[in-house]
């Protein structure tokens, strides 16, 4: 299947650079894959298009502060990107820039905050490096402290940007996890909820479960080869707690509903692994824990995701393959649909990408 397919052109201006100025102010598209009717509205109304009894399972990573400063030996700066950790808590692959430079050099760091070493070069351009803070504290901490949020390259930032303040609370959903501060990316589809909206979803019957992945900086890959079934998709280790993981097995409770595209990768992993081998990925507790490597692309079939809420995504990108996949499961005819179906958002002024609008497929 040719990577073509899945291009688009979008002008610039449609391109997000601050959120909606309330989280719930943000436009949506209702699209009911039934009727194949399209409904503009707000997020603030959803609860007019959910199904009775709807089940949002929903992504709480935290977005961690993984970009950090220092310098060389020699004076030169050095821009790291902490990406996930290796073997211990002190020693992490993390990007580089310059990373050549750096390597050369072994080490960087700021003086009376941190020292690193640069130990060793991965297979995909990353590095390993081991942190030595010279505080009494955790790297995630030293992050918290001395870094700044990873945003998007298409998020136009420099490193003194006023609305970095803003961004620190509005790239963070309302009930992200800070003791799950593991994501360099906001799993976007959550952005738009705020406590009220949630509550009141709530209180007409609404149920949320929260579960959690590791949203690493693959999302932002786009696909690079002819064919996309060649590509190769990233890993990103995720958690599915005992409540949510029954209630998804219980498909007669009301409708299952995938909060993000991060959501639907880990439960549709999840139901496949369990289905294989359940040992492999079953705690004691019950919970389901391990890395999803699963590839959505049409014609592919959904287990147990009966409606989404997601952003608009990049051309050529995992995402958009997902989401044209989950318009007609089992065929390739949610392609040349999902392109109509973004026409007419770039034709309504949709805003998109992370702090964009939002879709709700039904």
């Amino acid at each position: 299947m040719n990577i073509s397919l899945f291009d688009y052109h979008l002008p610039p201006e449609l391109i997000a650079q601050e959120p909606a100025a309330q989280r719930d102010a943000s436009r949506l598209m209702v699209v009911d894959r039934q009727s194949r009717r399209i409904t503009h509205t707000h997020f603030s109304k959803i609860s007019q298009f959910l199904p009775p009894n709807a089940r949002l399972f929903r992504n709480n990573a935290a977005v961690l502060k993984a970009r950090i400063f220092g310098q060389r030996p020699t004076g030169g700066k050095v821009e790291c990107l902490l990406l996930q950790p290796a073997e211990d808590a002190q020693t992490w692959w993390c990007l580089l820039k310059p990373g050549k430079k750096t390597l050369n050099a072994g080490q960087f760091g700021v003086a009376g905050e941190y020292q690193a070493e640069v130990l060793e070069v991965g297979a995909n351009g990353n590095y390993k490096v081991r942190l030595h803070p010279e505080r009494d504290e955790s790297i995630i901490d030293l992050s918290e402290r001395l870094g700044i949020l990873p945003l998007p390259p298409y998020i136009e930032r420099t490193e003194t940007d006023p609305r970095r303040a803003n961004d620190n609370e509005r790239y963070q959903t309302v009930y992200a996890d800070y003791q799950k501060r593991i994501a360099v990316a906001a799993p976007t589809a959550g952005l738009h909820f705020t406590p009220e909206l949630i509550a009141g979803l709530t209180h007409q019957g609404a149920r949320f479960y929260d579960l959690t992945l590791q949203v690493g900086i693959g999302t932002f890959h786009p696909i690079q080869v002819e064919n996309i079934q060649d590509h190769n998709i990233h890993h990103e280790w995720y958690e599915i707690p005992a409540p949510a993981w029954a209630a998804l097995q219980d498909a007669g409770s009301g409708p299952r509903i995938a909060v993000g595209t991060t959501s639907v990768r880990s439960i549709e992993d999840a139901i496949r692994r369990m289905q294989r081998d359940p040992a492999s990925c079953l705690s004691p507790s019950g919970s389901v824990q391990t890395e999803a490597d699963i590839y959505i692309y049409p014609p592919a079939q959904f287990a147990a995701v009966d409606a989404l809420i997601t952003n608009f995504h990049l051309p050529k990108s995992t995402l958009l393959c997902l989401v044209a996949a989950f318009l007609t499961p089992g065929c390739e005819d949610g392609i040349p649909w999902l392109k109509e179906l973004y026409a007419e958002a770039i034709d309504q002024k949709y805003r998109f990408y992370s702090y964009g609008d939002a879709m709700l497929i039904l």
